[in-house]
């Protein structure tokens, strides 16, 4: 991994005080941390938009603990992944608008929202994106993006997840609010009591584990084996962990967990399992959800022995597995897409065809950008939208497009 004997200490006893970036050194990070701290001090609502994966759950859940623990007010909104699909929509911020909501914080999307973002400003409300996905030169119109891979962020911190981008803003917060002399007459929160679920959503987005990530999941590992919170406890038990945690437990048996309930459940369960203070509601949810995982599990073996016999029976050698078929359920595509580049040891995309569209899912290798090439393919028109990282990216594609589609990924 080329760590000199001069490195091999940080990097295998990583600390946040030695790896913890100076979160003003992201573009936009002090005008978001500004306005949400006023937001907190004049008692304005707060709206989060999360994603529905373990790193939009994750995300949602430590903004939500912040504002909570800063004396702020905040309600959390998921979207259904089958109903409304990935990112910010205009109803569901016009509906936070409505219900009070004066800012909006979206987590793990909304870089490439120009529409949704649009209609938020129009009715007054301000929006503040928080991302990680992958940029291109035109914003959209908001308050702030905080983003490590905007074009124009010299940060270096691109190999963040959504989760970890939080806790720098959080991090950011915490000190605009001190200065401003919040904290004189309530307690002060301490930052690293969240740091299990930074840890947790770290893992599960399969970033890098290098620089603040090694730190973030090092130091919330040794939170998390604490068992403070209720629902991570509660995952841990029924997910039948009795041993120190570890990366593994995270990424195989508690991660899975928590992304059933966006995948085939109910998209919020997760956030609300991460949040919740009770653990007895804790619990109840940590059994839903294991139960949406069970089924997640049957459909997701029918769906990945459908596409192989089809990749098989093709037996064409192209540089990417690429495959679709009727009514696959959207909620396995990504799964699906993962163990195929594992089997075939390429870039792999799974589409579920509903109508004249379908809505596909890809997992990358190493050394083949994906999210790029699947946001060069929207620019081209040959997708109706789409987007993503290095290893993984979603896109929504007409039929009469598919075959061009998959032409361009190959080339």
């Amino acid at each position: 991994r080329d760590i000199g004997l001069d490195d091999a200490k940080g990097f295998m006893e990583p600390t946040l005080r030695d790896h913890l970036p100076d979160p003003s050194r992201l573009q936009d990070m002090d005008v978001a941390a500004k306005r949400l701290a006023g937001a907190i001090m004049q008692d304005e609502l707060i709206g989060i938009f999360g994603d529905y994966d373990v790193d939009g759950a994750t995300s949602s859940s430590l903004l939500a603990r912040m504002f909570n623990a800063a004396g702020g007010r905040s309600t959390t909104y998921i979207p259904d992944r089958i109903k409304e699909g990935y990112g910010p929509n205009g109803p569901a911020l016009l509906a936070m608008r409505k219900s009070g909501v004066s800012i909006a914080v979206t987590v793990d999307c909304g870089t490439m929202s120009h529409e949704p973002l649009d209609i938020a400003k129009k009715a007054g409300l301000d929006v503040i994106v928080v991302d990680h996905h992958a940029a291109e030169s035109d914003l959209p119109d908001a308050v702030a993006i905080v983003n490590p891979n905007r074009l124009d962020d010299e940060s270096g911190q691109g190999h963040l997840a959504a989760v970890g981008v939080a806790f720098l803003l959080v991090v950011a917060l915490n000190r605009v609010l001190r200065d401003a002399g919040w904290y004189k007459t309530r307690k002060e929160p301490n930052l690293t009591q969240w740091l299990d679920i930074v840890a947790l959503g770290t893992v599960c987005d399969v970033v890098a584990l290098k620089g603040a990530n090694r730190a973030f999941v090092r130091q919330g590992l040794k939170v998390m084996a604490q068992r403070r919170n209720p629902g991570l406890s509660a995952l841990a038990d029924v997910a039948g962990l009795d041993e120190q945690p570890g990366t593994f437990h995270l990424g195989f048996l508690m991660g899975p967990r928590v992304n059933a309930g966006g995948r085939i459940g109910l998209s919020e369960l997760g956030t609300r399992l991460l949040t919740t203070e009770d653990p007895a509601e804790a619990m109840e949810i940590a059994h839903r959800l294991d139960g949406f995982n069970a089924e997640r599990k049957e459909i997701e073996a029918q769906v990945l022995q459908q596409a192989i016999d089809v990749l098989e029976a093709e037996n064409a050698n192209r540089t990417i597995a690429f495959v679709a078929g009727k009514n696959w359920h959207p909620g396995v595509i990504g799964i699906v897409a993962s163990r195929l580049k594992d089997r075939f040891n390429r870039p792999a995309c799974v589409l579920s065809i509903d109508g004249d569209k379908a809505v596909g899912s890809g997992r990358s290798v190493i050394g083949v950008d994906l999210g790029a090439a699947v946001i060069a393919a929207r620019q081209l028109g040959l997708i109706e939208k789409g987007g993503g990282h290095q290893m993984a990216a979603g896109f929504t594609v007409s039929l009469e497009n598919l075959g061009n589609f998959r032409d361009f990924l190959d080339e």
